[in-house]
Order: structure tokens, then sequence, then C-alpha cells
């Protein structure tokens, strides 16, 4: 596979017309000099030298790259409360996140929300993989004043991965596998890229159960048109074995709460309020058990 001609060859995105203007906004933002960046819940940027003009300018052109689905960011005084509560799951991960000096890849990545919070590790790189130009332009917009040459995004997939074989000691995957349709094949995707002995951290719909048995929506799932499969945990740890991952751990299951996906002013769209039956919350719309995550580690054998 020949990833760099890939991606020389999806740069072209960038000139898509609901993208260019975006990207011109993003070409005119001001420089800003001493920025103080604060890694906590919300990525926090702050200069003495951002006034109310800069502001402004930052404020336009992130307002213009809406839907903020992952976050929250504090850039300078503009608080971008994104549609995830993003540092609810982080925090979730964190106390399992060893990253000191090791090459990291966090597979369907968004905006970057994880990449920028797991600069705290000092990594030696982080790899953000996402096919979004949206995602990448607010990437390169927060980017831009944190300035982190450890940091590098491609509008790739996870079918792409396997162009970074046996590159990374840790490869996140958060929220991606319930949309591929052959499940087996994007794990096999993601331990290509792994180094030996290196470790997987994923996250994914489940479905309560004993037995190795996967949900297949009808049509969707949470008004989500491409969700394929959901499995128990006993499948999903069959699928790890099945691309060659061992030491299969369970982290956590957490339902999914209206109080970490939301509406705000910075996603007018539906969420998840939206997604379950106004009857009983316990199930979607369309009558499935109501979204939980399972979070699991595994390695490369």
């Amino acid at each position: 596979m020949d990833v760099e001609k890939i991606i020389e060859e999806r740069k072209s995105w960038l000139g898509w017309k609901n993208i260019a203007p975006l990207r011109q906004a993003l070409a005119e933002l001001p420089r800003i000099e001493e920025v103080e960046v604060t890694l906590g819940a919300w990525v926090t940027l702050s200069s003495p030298h951002a006034g109310e003009e800069e502001r402004r300018r930052i404020e336009h052109a992130a307002r213009m790259m809406k839907p903020w689905r992952k976050g929250p960011f504090d850039l300078f005084g503009i608080r971008i409360d994104s549609e995830w509560r993003s540092n609810l799951k982080y925090d979730l991960l964190r106390p399992y996140l060893d990253l000191e000096g090791k090459n990291v890849a966090d597979v369907g990545c968004n905006n970057g929300y994880y990449m920028f919070r797991m600069l705290e590790f000092s990594p030696s790189f982080i790899l953000g993989v996402d096919p979004s130009p949206l995602f990448f332009t607010q990437f390169e917009l927060v980017n831009r004043y944190i300035g982190s040459r450890k940091l590098r995004y491609e509008m790739l997939g996870i079918e792409h991965m396997p162009g970074f074989a046996d590159m990374f000691d840790t490869v996140l995957c958060l929220g991606v596998l319930y949309h591929r349709s052959d499940p087996i094949a994007a794990l096999k995707s993601l331990k290509r890229s792994l180094k030996r002995g290196g470790e997987l951290i994923l996250d994914t719909f489940m479905i309560e159960g004993d037995e190795p048995i996967c949900l297949t929506p009808e049509s969707t799932y949470s008004k989500i048109s491409n969700v394929h499969f959901v499995p128990t945990v006993v499948a999903l740890e069959n699928w790890c074995k099945k691309a060659g991952f061992e030491r299969f751990e369970v982290l956590e299951t957490v339902k999914t709460e209206p109080h970490e996906q939301r509406k705000t002013e910075w996603m007018d769209g539906q969420s998840l309020e939206d997604f379950l039956d106004p009857e009983n919350s316990e199930l979607t719309v369309e009558g499935y058990p109501a979204p939980k995550r399972v979070y699991i580690r595994a390695y490369r054998k």
C-alpha cells in the first residue's frame, strides 16, 4: 500500500466547496505569541497577546467549522463546548495509558482532542488518522497555536493502517469499529500497524450476554445508518483472537449518558436525547438496547 500517494491525493479534498472557505479563514487567522497550553478537561490556550480582535477572528473561524463533536476547547477565552464531553472518556482511559517515549496512533481521531491530551505523557510522536477534511481543519486551528511537532494528522481511514506496518507501540481506536462492515478485517489492519507486543486500546458499542453473538441492526442504530455489528464482549474477544491479538482485557463498560453527549451551541444537530426512546431511555428509537460501550486492551502476538 502506497500510503504516501493516498495522503497526497487526499489533499485535494481541502479544496471542496464546503471546506475551501474554512481553509481560507484558517490561513487568515492571526499569529499569537507566548501561548500557554493547559491540558486539562478543557484543552486551554491563553496568551497576554490575545486581545479582543484576535479572539473575534478566531471565534468567527471556529464557528464556521461547526459542528464540533469532540472537545471541549478553550481558545483564548472562546469556550468551544463540544457535543461530546470527551474529557470523560479520556479520564476513564488515562489510568491505563503508559505512553512516555512511545509511538502512538489515534485511529478515528476526529479533531485531535485525545491527541492533544496525550501530549502530557511525552510520547515520541502521535499520528492521528481520520478521513474528514472538516475535522482535520479543526485540528489545524487548535494546533496552529499549540504548535506541537509531535503531532501528525492524515486524512486516512482504518483500512490504511497497514501502510504504517510495525510502527506503533500503542494504537487507540475509539468509536470506530461498529462503523466497519468487516470488523475482523479492521482489527487486522490495526494489528499490522503495531509493533510485535504492541497494545491496542479500543472502545465499541456492546450488548449484554454470555454468548458470542452480535446485534445486526436492520437499518439504523440510534439513528446511525452505518452501525453494522454490536457484539457481546465474548464476541468481541473472539474477533480480536481471529485478528491475531492476545491477552484480551476488559478495562471498563459504560452506558452513554446525556451528560456526556448532548446538543450545544457548537453542535446544532441531533444528539443522544434524540436517539433514545422518549418513553424508555434503556432503548434506542429503533427498540434496540441503548448505547453501551466496552473499553478493551489487547496485544499483538
